[in-house]
């Protein structure tokens, strides 16, 4: 009998997690003004950002895929509770990049195994999900930052 692994993102509401072998892609989902149009990740319900802006209603929208390094750090230290990192903990990049469409900064780790000494300000990158933490039959995701290959592929990902 085959164990049925369920994967759930461990933050609830910040990304889409296809289904295996759909062929779609995660996207991030933020949030848009319905008066200015400015952009908010992560998404909320209300409270548009802009200060010269009165409205209060928010949108839920899908984000771009793709953008560029705007900064980045490394992390080389477990963080504390409430956090679940994986044992043994493995170093890994935190990447700031700024989306292509919307020109919004979204803060994520990069993928497994990218350290800062992999990373350029102005380096292509592509949004895809990796395990947190798993527990029994449950994986917990996160979204990741990846090198986008100048195919328009993330690396390591097939062209069909």
């Amino acid at each position: 009998m085959s164990e049925t692994i369920q994967r759930v993102p461990a933050v609830e509401g910040w990304f889409t997690v296809p289904a295996p072998g759909s062929g779609d892609l995660p996207h991030l989902i933020g949030a848009r003004c319905t008066g200015c149009q400015t952009y908010i990740f992560p998404p909320r319900e209300s409270g548009c950002p802009n200060p010269a802006c009165s409205v209060d209603e928010l949108a839920a929208v899908p984000l771009s895929r793709r953008g560029r390094v705007w900064s980045y750090t490394e992390n080389r230290y477990a963080p504390p509770p409430p956090f679940k990192a994986p044992e043994p903990y493995v170093p890994y990049a935190l990447v700031a990049v700024e989306l292509e469409a919307e020109g919004l900064i979204v803060l994520g780790q990069g993928s497994r195994h990218i350290l800062a000494a992999d990373l350029t300000v102005g380096m292509e990158m592509e949004l895809d999900i990796d395990v947190l933490y798993r527990e029994d039959d449950t994986e917990y995701l996160i979204y990741t930052w990846v090198p986008a290959a100048p195919s328009g592929h993330a690396e390591g990902e097939q062209a069909e």
